[in-house]
């Protein structure tokens, strides 16, 4: 058991090199990509990614933003995912 989740979500946030990011295109089916590390987060509530403002991401998640991030923590073969 977490003595302190936020604390130990963002640790495996910030050891995470790759995330997986998933959203909801036109059709309502889900997308999943894999994202490099993070830029910057502030918690666990907010966190800052690099892509091309013209990618499908952008599109998708300005249009839908129901979407999920996971982190893994490949050394200990754990994760966690925001909704």
């Amino acid at each position: 058991m977490m003595r302190n989740s936020e604390e130990s979500i963002g640790k495996i946030i910030d050891k995470a090199s790759t995330s997986f990011i998933a959203y909801v295109d036109d059709n309502g089916y889900p997308i999943t990509k894999a994202m490099l590390k993070h830029r910057e987060r502030n918690g666990i509530k907010t966190i800052w990614f690099s892509t091309n403002t013209s990618s499908n991401k952008v599109k998708y998640y300005r249009e839908n933003n129901k979407a999920s991030v996971y982190f893994i923590d490949k050394r200990f073969f754990r994760g966690v995912s925001l909704i």
